[in-house]
């Protein structure tokens, strides 16, 4: 305990350098001057995280598998997935917005999903992954990049247009992006770096001994 208690940490507000005191589960520490939360002792953030994690790629696979949505006209209907609009858009020569919407919507949330579940399975099982400084890096920048809330935005501001014109279904992926915006949501507010961090530090048997308990 005295080994955990002499770590250091840095305000993020005022840059006051203070030392780290343990907390009980869902207890949050303060900073002494001007009171900014400096940390949380989440409870279980592992396995929670994990939880929503495994549950939102899921719904990944089913939102890029399923028609958005599908449009009757004519007596005809025509069905449309993600990829479907990212080719279409690069075969009517908006290749940087058909580029754009690749990545926000489908590269970057599937690397953050693989990558977080890489990790978190890693330290479930009690194994430190190999690579691990690079793949904190890789969630780190690739973060901002995510933007699976403001395609289903733009998505439900098309349905509404759409509607005025033609007779418009929604489809199965339309429902799983809007779950997958929640669980994403969720994964990202339980995970604590820190605890991450504080596993990943253990020496082999303060390691062993975190696990029995």
């Amino acid at each position: 305990m005295s080994h955990y208690s002499a770590q250091l940490i840095a305000c993020h507000h005022c840059d006051l350098l203070q030392r780290e005191i343990p907390l009980k589960p869902g207890c949050t520490a303060s900073c002494s001057r001007c009171g900014a939360v400096l940390y949380r002792n989440s409870t279980d953030s592992i396995n929670r995280t994990l939880a929503y994690t495994l549950a939102a790629a899921v719904l990944f696979v089913i939102s890029n598998m399923f028609p958005l949505f599908a449009i009757e006209m004519q007596g005809g209907s025509s069905e449309i997935n993600l990829a479907g609009a990212v080719r279409s858009l690069w075969h009517q020569q908006m290749r940087s917005v058909s580029m754009l919407v690749f990545l926000t919507t489908i590269f970057v949330p599937a690397l953050e999903l693989l990558t977080m579940i890489y990790l978190l399975l890693s330290l479930k099982f009690r194994r430190i992954p190999p690579g691990y400084p690079v793949i904190l890096r890789m969630m780190r920048f690739f973060e901002p990049w995510g933007m699976v809330e403001v395609f289903m935005l733009g998505v439900l501001v098309s349905l509404v247009k759409l509607t005025s014109s033609f007779n418009v279904i929604p489809g199965v992926a339309i429902w799983s992006f809007g779950v997958l915006t929640l669980l994403l949501a969720a994964a990202a507010s339980s995970f604590s770096a820190r605890d991450v961090w504080a596993r990943l530090d253990r020496k082999p048997g303060e390691e062993v001994a975190a696990w029995q308990r």
